[in-house]
C-alpha cells in the first residue's frame, strides 16, 4: 500500500511531467507509425548523409530538410522553432516498413562437402532459462542440427528428431561444457555435458560430473555449414555466454578463442582458416569458465575472460535500407537538422548535426552537444517502468508509448537485459526515440532550448558533438574561444576529457549550463562505430552494477565506471561535481553575501535580488540533479562561489558515492546543493558553471527578461571578449 508521502511524491512528479509537456493544440492523437535514423549523426557542411525511414502501415508522404532552432514544444519552453531548407529541395517518398531483428550471435560459414563426421564443443553459460533459446547451430541446404534450452533442460535436435542431451536441469549462470560427437555416415551421436565445478559446495551436490548419451539420428547431410553460436537456423536467439567453440569437420579442425581482440567484430580462427563474425554486439571482457578471482583486469589474464555474452534483445545496428542518400550543401551553416517526413499517417523528425565546412569560417562559440548522453539514455524506458515516475504514465508522449510497444527497438544504458545482466553497449545506429525534439524532458530538448537562447542573443555559433571530440581531439575544440555544454554532458571518453583539458589550457572559456556532467567513463571502438560502451563500476547512481571481475572495458581495457573514481572528478575541470538528485521540485539561488564585491561581480550584473531563478521548470533554476563545489574534490581554491541553491525538498538526497558508511545525515544536508562557480584558467581562460539540470528550464522565463538568462547573458558576451580577465590576487 502507497504511503502517504509516496502518494505525493507522485503527485509532484504528476505535475512536473504535465509542465513539461506538448501544448495541448500539438498533442498528437494517433499511435505513432513512422520512425528512422540517420547515419552519420554529426558531419560537415558538404559531406554525406543518409536517412533510413520506415512506417508500419504503407504511406506516400513529404521528406524535407529543416533547421531546428528549439525542438522544445512545452509549457515551460521559449516555443517550438524550425525552418525549412530552401537549398534542399523536397521530396516525395513512399515509406514501408523495415524490420528490426534484434539479438547478438556469432556466426562462421565453413567449408564441408559430404562430411563422414562432424563435432563441435564449446563451454556454454545459460542466464534465462525461462526462454527458450538455441545455444548454437549448424545448417546447410541438405540439414541442421540444433542444440538448445528448453526451460530449464538442454535438447539436442537433428533433422527432424529431437532428444534430451542431459537428464539433469540446468542451472542459470553455470558453466557447462558440451562436445558432441555426429557420425552423420552411421547416423549415430554421442553427447556429453561436463559440469564446471563452482565456488558452491552446496551448488555442486546435484551438477557436478559428466553425463553421456549416444543417439540414433535422421540421415543428415551437410554441404558447406553455417555454424552460428546464440542464435538458431531463423532469427531465434539465446541468453548466456559461450567460450572456446570448436568444430571438426572430418580432419579439419576450426577453433576460435575469445580471449584475443576484445573489440573486433571478426574473430580471427586459433586453427582453421575461417573467421567467426559477431552480429549485434554481444559483451566482451566478460568472465568465461576459467575465471577464479584471482585477476580482475582481463588483460592480466585474457584467458580467464575468454566468453561472449549474447542476449536475444542487443541491437547495434538496425540494417535498414538507406532511404535516401544525400550531399549537403557546402553553404550549408552550422546548426542543428532534421530530416522531416509528414504523411497521413504521420510526422516524424530525425535530428542531426551540421559543422561548418571545412574550409568555412568557424565561429567563436560552439554548443557542445552531448551525443554520448544521448546514446546512453537511447530508447530509455523510465518514465514508463522506473519507479519514481508512477504518476507520469498516464501522460506519456507517443515516442515513450512507441518505445514501450517496440522492445524490438534495444536498450539503453539505463535498463537490464532479461538474464538481470546491466547493458553496457548502447549505439545510435537504430531509431532513438527520445532523440526527437519535445520527446523528452531530458538532454536532446532541453539543449535545443540552449541553442534557441544563443539565437535570441543573436550570437552567431556552431555545433559541435561529443563524438567530434573524442574522433578529432583537440582539434575539434581549437576553433573556439567559448564552448557551452549541453544540460547534461554526463558521460566522456578519456578522448573527450583529455581534448577538453588541453583547449582549457590553451586559454578556452567553458561554460558549463547543466548538471551531473563528466561523471561516467566511456569508450568508442573503431570496429563498432556509433556505439559506446559503459561499465558501472564500483560506484555512483546506477542501476546496474557490473558483474565480478568486469569493471574493466573490453574497448581499451580501461578502468571504468566514475571518473571521480579515476582521479578525474568532474571539479577539477569545471570546478564543481554531482551532489545529489530529487525531481519533486526546483528551486533558486541565493547569492553569496561576497559576490557582488568578487572579481566575478560582473556575471551578476543587472541582477538585483539575492535569489536567483525562482521561476522554472519545477519551481526555479536549480534542480533535478545538481553539482557543488568541494575543494577536498579538486574544485580549484581560487574560484567564486557566487550563489547556491539549498531549499529543495526532501527528496533530493546524496549521491551513492557520498557515502562512506551507515550514517545519519543531517537535515537540511549542507552537502546537497547546487553551486555556481567562476574561475580563472591558463592562457586567459576561464569556467562557468550553475551546477543544474533544471537552469534551461528558467531561461526563457518573461520571454527571457529574467535574472537566469541575464547572468547567462553576461558570461557570454564576457567570454566571447578577448580582454583578458582581472589578475588574480597574489
Amino acid at each position: 500500500m502507497e504511503s502517504q508521502s509516496q502518494q505525493v511524491t507522485g503527485q509532484i512528479l504528476t505535475q512536473i511531467f504535465n509542465l513539461h509537456q506538448t501544448r495541448t493544440d500539438n498533442q498528437p492523437g494517433n499511435t505513432k507509425q513512422i520512425t528512422g535514423y540517420s547515419e552519420p549523426l554529426s558531419l560537415r557542411a558538404g559531406e554525406q548523409i543518409q536517412w533510413f525511414g520506415s512506417s508500419h502501415v504503407p504511406t506516400n508522404g513529404r521528406l524535407d530538410l529543416v533547421r531546428l532552432e528549439c525542438g522544445d514544444p512545452t509549457r515551460s519552453g521559449p516555443g517550438f522553432s524550425e525552418h525549412p531548407l530552401d537549398s534542399v529541395s523536397p521530396l516525395d517518398i513512399e515509406l514501408v516498413e523495415q524490420p528490426l531483428v534484434p539479438g547478438s550471435f556469432a556466426e562462421a560459414i565453413l567449408p564441408a562437402d559430404d562430411p563422414k563426421n562432424v563435432s563441435v564443443g564449446f563451454w556454454f553459460q545459460p542466464t534465462l532459462l525461462k526462454r527458450d533459446g538455441i545455444i548454437a547451430s549448424m545448417r546447410s541446404d541438405d540439414g541442421s542440427i540444433e542444440i538448445l534450452n528448453k526451460g530449464d533442460y538442454l535438447f539436442g535436435r537433428f533433422g527432424g528428431a529431437e532428444f534430451r542431451l542431459r537428464e539433469r536441469p540446468l542451472e542459470r549462470r553455470r558453466w557447462y561444457f558440451l562436445h558432441l560427437n555426429i557420425q552423420l555416415s552411421d547416423r549415430r551421436v554421442t553427447a556429453k555435458v561436463t559440469t564446471r565445478r563452482s565456488a558452491s559446495p552446496g551448488r555442486d551436490l546435484l551438477q557436478l560430473g559428466e553425463e553421456a548419451k549416444e543417439f540414433e539420428i535422421p540421415a543428415i547431410a551437410f554441404n558447406g555449414i553455417v555454424f552460428r553460436l546464440a542464435a538458431g537456423i531463423d532469427s531465434s536467439r539465446w541468453d548466456g555466454r559461450i567460450a572456446a567453440p570448436e568444430i571438426v569437420i572430418d580432419d579439419t579442425t576450426h577453433f576460435w578463442s575469445f580471449a584475443d581482440d576484445m573489440e573486433s567484430a571478426v574473430v580471427k580462427p586459433i586453427s582453421g582458416d575461417t573467421e567467426l563474425a559477431f552480429y549485434q554486439l554481444p559483451a566482451r571482457g566478460v568472465t568465461g569458465p576459467h575465471w577464479n578471482g584471482e585477476h580482475q583486469r582481463w588483460t592480466e589474464a585474457p584467458d580467464q575472460w575468454d566468453a561472449a555474452h549474447f542476449h536475444h534483445d542487443d541491437l547495434y545496428d538496425a540494417g535498414w535500407t538507406p532511404t535516401l542518400t544525400l550531399d549537403l550543401p557546402e553553404e550549408l551553416p552550422s546548426g542543428i537538422y532534421c530530416f522531416r517526413y509528414q504523411s497521413d499517417a504521420g510526422t516524424d523528425r530525425v535530428p542531426f548535426f551540421v559543422r561548418p565546412a571545412a574550409t568555412a569560417t568557424h565561429s567563436d562559440i560552439a554548443l557542445l552537444m552531448p551525443t554520448c548522453t544521448y546514446m546512453a539514455y537511447a530508447n530509455h524506458r523510465m518514465l514508463i517502468e522506473g519507479a519514481d515516475f508512477v504518476g507520469a504514465r498516464n501522460n506519456l508522449r507517443p515516442e515513450h508509448q512507441y518505445v514501450a510497444e517496440h522492445r524490438e527497438l534495444g536498450l539503453s544504458h539505463y535498463e537490464k537485459h532479461p538474464d538481470g545482466s546491466g547493458v553496457m553497449f548502447s549505439s545510435r545506429r537504430r531509431p532513438v526515440l527520445q532523440l526527437r525534439p519535445g520527446a523528452d524532458g531530458w538532454n536532446f530538448t532541453p539543449d535545443t532550448d540552449l541553442n534557441a537562447f544563443l539565437s535570441h542573443l543573436q550570437v552567431d555559433h556552431d555545433i559541435v558533438s561529443d563524438e567530434d571530440v573524442h574522433t578529432e581531439g583537440l582539434a575539434a575544440l581549437a576553433p573556439y574561444r567559448v564552448i557551452v555544454t549541453g544540460t547534461h554532458p554526463e558521460y566522456w571518453s578519456t578522448a573527450m576529457l583529455d581534448a577538453l583539458d588541453e583547449w582549457q589550457r590553451s586559454g578556452g572559456r567553458l561554460m558549463y549550463l547543466g548538471g551531473n556532467g563528466f561523471y561516467w567513463r566511456v569508450s568508442f571502438s573503431d570496429s563498432w562505430p556509433g556505439a559506446i560502451e559503459l561499465r558501472r563500476a564500483e560506484d555512483g547512481v546506477r542501476n546496474w552494477q557490473t558483474g565480478d571481475g568486469e569493471n574493466y572495458h573490453a574497448w581499451g581495457g580501461e578502468y571504468g565506471g566514475l571518473w571521480r573514481r579515476n582521479g578525474r572528478a568532474p571539479n577539477q575541470l569545471v570546478g564543481i561535481g554531482f551532489a545529489a538528485q530529487g525531481f519533486e521540485r526546483a528551486t533558486y539561488y541565493v547569492r553569496d553575501p561576497e559576490a557582488l564585491e568578487s572579481r566575478a561581480a560582473w556575471v551578476l550584473e543587472g541582477v538585483e535580488d539575492e535569489q536567483i531563478g525562482t521561476s522554472g521548470l519545477g519551481g526555479g533554476a536549480a534542480g533535478q540533479e545538481v553539482d557543488r563545489f568541494d575543494v577536498k574534490l579538486g574544485s580549484p581554491s581560487h574560484a567564486v562561489v557566487l550563489a547556491s541553491a539549498t531549499d529543495f525538498a526532501p527528496d533530493m538526497l546524496r549521491t551513492k558515492e557520498e557515502f562512506e558508511g551507515t550514517v545519519a545525515f543531517p537535515n537540511p544536508d549542507p552537502f546537497v546543493r547546487a553551486d555556481m562557480v567562476f574561475f580563472e584558467t591558463p592562457g586567459d581562460g576561464a569556467v562557468f558553471s550553475v551546477g543544474s539540470i533544471s537552469w534551461f528550464g528558467a531561461l526563457s522565463r518573461n520571454e527571457y527578461d529574467n535574472d537566469v538568462a541575464r547572468i547567462t547573458e553576461n558570461v557570454v558576451r564576457r567570454f566571447l571578449d578577448p580582454t583578458p580577465f582581472e589578475a588574480l590576487p597574489t
